[in-house]
């Protein structure tokens, strides 16, 4: 029986002229498009310079400021006051004061993070500049535990060429995984009952679970084949491969499938148009997505806030992909996730066998 309700899914996906393109075309245009404009490196940051002092060293400095891949060097400006007037007209976001000696850095903080991080940079050269200068260390920026004279050496383990594309790729798979696998069962089942179709199933004597589950494994297959689109081209345009077991890939995309899609079932069951669906399904996937720590770190999350965590699992995901696919994390490394997902899905499948009303 369930063999005949599975064919008459990939059916009505094959005969939908929108669906099979999207569940192609999607993945693609996430991964060929998304990991180069999601990147939360700052650049392209435009500073404004008033030299008071116009000595060698502060000409030198300039210089190494424009040759700098992170800045634009805006104009050369006779007093701090005109440089001012670019930042509050949107035309500078940093002002570097070069007087006796002395440096003054003053960033445009509407945009914070650009402010931050382009100040963190700027600083960054204002102080190698100062060590060439004095052939010394003459700024040190305090770290508990170490000698005010010594010299740090950053050693990165992982992802040691700071690629941000390394990053975001795993989150960029979560993402494509969450709307391909929770959004097309939810529309696939309210559209039955707009249309009415969902009432001849509803007479025959299919079991709960054997529809449910007719439900589910097409979109599971779905999720396996974009999975592989994904990782595909991850590795030809981008030369990234998971540097732990691929297999590891598969069992916690499968389960986040399991977790989205009987999500997605349950909106469908207590929803009885596609619009409420639509709404009430991408007012959760907002949220869990945003408290996932998916964009920005969970532990920086007020603590009622990373509370959620704990039931979240796109924030299971998140992490083990990521353990997976940059640190090269075995079965071992990612046991806690993969239960964690593991129980939230199977409770999911089971409300969403539950909440489905059959007429018998």
């Amino acid at each position: 029986m369930i063999k005949y309700l599975i064919q008459k899914e990939f059916l009505q996906i094959r005969r939908n002229s929108f669906l099979p393109r999207l569940i192609i075309v999607f993945p693609i245009m996430v991964m060929c498009v998304m990991p180069w404009v999601m990147n939360m490196e700052v650049k392209n940051i435009v500073v404004d310079i008033v030299d008071i002092d116009h000595t060698i060293e502060s000409q030198r400095l300039v210089q190494r400021i424009t040759a700098s891949n992170y800045f634009i060097f805006g104009e050369l400006k006779d007093t701090y006051a005109e440089a001012m007037k670019d930042i509050e007209k949107g035309r500078a976001d940093i002002i570097l004061e070069i007087r006796d000696g002395q440096y003054l850095l003053a960033a445009n903080a509407v945009n914070g993070t650009k402010g931050a991080m382009g100040s963190a940079y700027l600083s960054q050269i204002v102080n190698e500049e100062l060590i060439m200068k004095n052939d010394k260390l003459a700024t040190v920026i305090p770290t508990a535990g170490n000698s005010p004279h010594s010299t740090f050496h950053t050693s990165l383990l992982y992802n040691p060429h700071q690629n941000y594309q390394l990053y975001m790729i795993p989150a960029l798979l979560a993402i494509v995984m969450m709307l391909m696998t929770g959004f097309l069962p939810t529309l696939n089942i309210v559209g039955e009952k707009e249309s009415g179709t969902i009432e001849q199933i509803n007479v025959t004597p299919v079991s709960k679970w054997a529809f449910i589950l007719s439900k589910l494994i097409p979109y599971w297959l779905i999720a396996f084949f974009v999975v592989t689109i994904c990782l595909l081209l991850a590795w030809l345009i981008y030369g990234l491969t998971p540097t732990g077991p691929l297999w590891l890939v598969y069992v916690l995309a499968m389960l986040l499938a399991l977790f989205f899609s009987s999500f997605g079932l349950i909106i469908s069951n207590y929803s009885d148009t596609m619009q409420q669906a639509m709404f009430v399904m991408w007012f959760f996937i907002v949220c869990i997505m945003l408290l996932s720590g998916l964009f920005t770190p969970s532990r920086s999350m007020p603590d009622w806030a990373y509370l959620t965590t704990y039931i979240n699992p796109m924030h299971y995901f998140i992490d083990a992909i990521r353990t997976v696919f940059i640190r090269g994390g075995s079965f071992g490394d990612v046991a806690h996730q993969l239960l964690a997902l593991l129980a939230i899905g199977l409770f999911m499948a089971t409300w969403a066998v539950q909440s489905y009303k059959k007429n018998n």
